[in-house]
């Protein structure tokens, strides 16, 4: 099995849920389903991806479908802190730039 984490923690009005490891097949599941409890607490949410070493079409997916349930909430999913291959993943599906939080919100948190 993969090795994947995600830890979530909130503060000043937002959830943080920082991802470590492999984020595959294997963990989409969990993946999701952390993502959606952050997006059910809070209406912004913030994916720290620095710690994540791998990202396929599978957690591209689980990032959409949480970005789409924030949004249906009245909320945002921002992905900060990208690098490697996972900024590539996300740049080259178009995801990078949906989920890339804009510099005035939230504070200093770039991609």
């Amino acid at each position: 099995m993969a090795r994947f984490e995600a830890t979530t923690s909130s503060d000043a009005g937002r959830v943080t849920v920082w991802l470590s490891g492999e984020c595959d097949l294997a963990v989409r599941e969990r993946l999701t389903s952390v993502l959606l409890a952050a997006v059910a607490d809070s209406p912004v949410v913030v994916v720290d991806a620095a710690g994540l070493d791998f990202l396929d079409s599978s957690g591209v997916h689980g990032l959409v479908t949480a970005h789409h349930a924030a949004l249906a909430a009245g909320g945002r999913l921002y992905v900060v802190n990208a690098v490697g291959g996972v900024a590539r993943v996300l740049d080259l599906t178009g995801v990078g730039e949906l989920l890339r939080q804009p510099a005035d919100d939230h504070g200093s948190e770039q991609r």
